[in-house]
């Protein structure tokens, strides 16, 4: 059996060669669209058809692609990375398609990019080197990080990471989280309101999860209840933030400043507001890129797309109940059903 694969993920021109090798050594044919994702809905109608898994980026595999003609012989989506928001899950999982992610791989990495934000827009790293790339010589005052309070907007495995590396500057760590958990409290993370988290902190990352409830979570209200001398970060996903209204605050003097990796529409477009905020450090989405992890996710997402075209079932998958479904368009081998092989 052979599986033609679509690679939208466009990390793997980077650090995908050991994972393309797998699929490759597997038998199955690797297709490589002319631009890489994230592809729109009308661009995938395009490049689905005859194929039968993508190794994708945050490509919009809204329901009426998954149910499409063009979709027809797709039987699993295997995400570079553990956001699938773009993807319609329940409609996959009625189409009988397996949406596999790779969950727990990028944490440490994450949690790295965003404490390296934290530490350069409090102590103004990225105006210093821009001063200085433009032969500037100057004096410009930041903040302290030590013994700062710290608010976590999401304390799961990469809310917590920060949190492990915020007990080293000593820092007073505070939480917000729809589900509270007991790991986050061993660290010393304590869980208060969402009210308070913005009254109290000093710098706020957000690691959340975006939801239909929680889309613009931040928005004006919320950003005039922080701190004026806080600083936000955000490394989780821009719609998180209304992001008209953080161009405001940032204007207008409601928080000190904030570190961007991630936006409503990526790319950024080169005439949004936030391009000419002033006390804004933006990046374009590198919480994830580093090579030892980025080369680690690519082989994981590669290998469930192996696992799957073998009749085994991946082991990391958002809707595993997808395995129980008649619809499933994938064969499994009989000693690797879900019943068999159990929930993990």
């Amino acid at each position: 059996m052979s599986w033609k694969v679509l690679i939208t993920a466009r990390t793997m021109n980077e650090v995908g060669a050991a994972a393309l090798h797998r699929l490759r050594d597997a038998g199955c044919q690797v297709v490589m669209p002319p631009k890489p994702g994230p592809c729109s809905a009308e661009q995938l109608l395009e490049l689905l058809p005859d194929i039968d898994a993508v190794l994708a980026s945050m490509d919009k595999f809204t329901s009426a692609v998954l149910a499409s003609g063009a979709a027809s012989r797709l039987k699993i989506v295997s995400r570079w990375g553990v956001g699938y928001d773009a993807i319609d899950v329940p409609a996959a999982t009625r189409a009988g398609i397996v949406i596999a992610y790779t969950p727990g791989l990028l944490d440490e990495t994450v949690a790295d990019f965003a404490f390296a934000l934290l530490l350069a827009l409090a102590r103004r790293v990225h105006i210093g080197h821009l001063d200085m790339s433009t032969g500037l010589w100057r004096g410009v005052w930041g903040n302290d990080v030590f013994d700062k309070t710290l608010g976590i907007l999401g304390c799961g495995r990469i809310g917590r990471a920060v949190a492990r590396r915020a007990t080293g500057f000593n820092m007073r760590l505070l939480g917000y989280d729809i589900q509270p958990n007991a790991e986050a409290g061993m660290i010393g993370v304590k869980f208060v309101t969402l009210e308070k988290l913005l009254a109290e902190s000093d710098f706020l990352s957000l690691h959340a999860a975006l939801t239909p409830q929680n889309r613009g979570l931040l928005g004006e209200a919320q950003l005039r209840a922080m701190k004026k001398g806080a600083y936000l970060i955000n490394t989780a996903r821009g719609a998180l933030v209304d992001e008209t209204a953080l161009a405001r605050a940032l204007k207008e003097g409601w928080i000190a400043g904030a570190a961007l990796d991630a936006f409503v529409v990526e790319p950024l477009p080169a005439d949004h507001a936030l391009r000419k905020a002033p006390n804004v450090l933006l990046t374009p989405h590198l919480a994830s890129f580093a090579r030892e992890t980025g080369e680690r996710v690519s082989i994981t997402a590669a290998q469930a797309i192996v696992d799957l075209m073998n009749g085994r079932r991946p082991s990391l998958v958002v809707a595993p109940e997808v395995f129980d479904s008649p619809a499933l368009r994938a064969r499994l081998k009989p000693e690797t059903s879900s019943r068999d092989a159990g929930e993990k």
